[in-house]
């Protein structure tokens, strides 16, 4: 049986379309088309359950339609409507292609704040600033709203003089974000 922590949660099925079964997909991250993934894990009931995935197609870069093995009609997938998808963190790439990178691709990251002195050899980790809720990108400057473990947002400019590194297996964002911005919304 699969751990909650195995899996990182991508998305959630939103609505039917058609009669064959078909069901759209709002997703944070495409992981599952990079990784070709055979399967995708549902929460039903408080439990992961695997379901194979017979097809899928784009409907924007956010939206997917999917087709599960087994749930062939309209019916059967309206039974599906609302559960969260999550993807193995073992099938996630430990990197990704710069050139497929998106801001979008951190939403569920955690931000862990790290500074380098400049007479220590090595990063020191200070602390969790919390996890990415949201990439607000409509404007020129692409933001980060980072909810606190107390509950608050931040908002992190997302700029890559700010980020150090990013682990995409454990889902972690290195930043080295100035006091001053990280203070402006408080």
């Amino acid at each position: 049986m699969i751990k909650e922590e195995e899996v990182y949660k991508i998305g959630t099925l939103t609505r039917t379309h058609g009669v064959r079964g078909e069901i759209a997909f709002q997703f944070t991250d495409d992981v599952w088309d990079r990784v070709e993934a055979d399967f995708l894990f549902l929460r039903l009931d408080g439990l992961l359950v695997p379901f194979f995935l017979e097809e899928w197609r784009f409907r924007s870069d956010s939206t997917a339609l999917l087709k599960f093995e087994g749930i062939d009609d309209a019916n059967a997938a309206s039974r599906l409507v609302g559960a969260e998808v999550c993807f193995p963190k073992s099938l996630t790439p430990s990197e990704v292609d710069e050139e497929s990178l998106t801001w979008q691709m951190f939403s569920g990251f955690e931000v862990w704040r790290e500074t380098v002195p400049e007479q220590a050899q090595e990063t020191v980790h200070d602390y969790l600033l919390g996890t990415v809720s949201m990439v607000l990108d409509q404007t020129a400057n692409v933001l980060l709203e980072v909810t606190t473990p107390e509950g608050h947002s931040l908002l992190i400019p997302a700029h890559e003089d700010f980020v150090l590194r990013a682990d995409h297996r454990e889902r972690r964002l290195y930043v080295n974000v100035p006091d001053d911005l990280l203070t402006l919304n408080i």
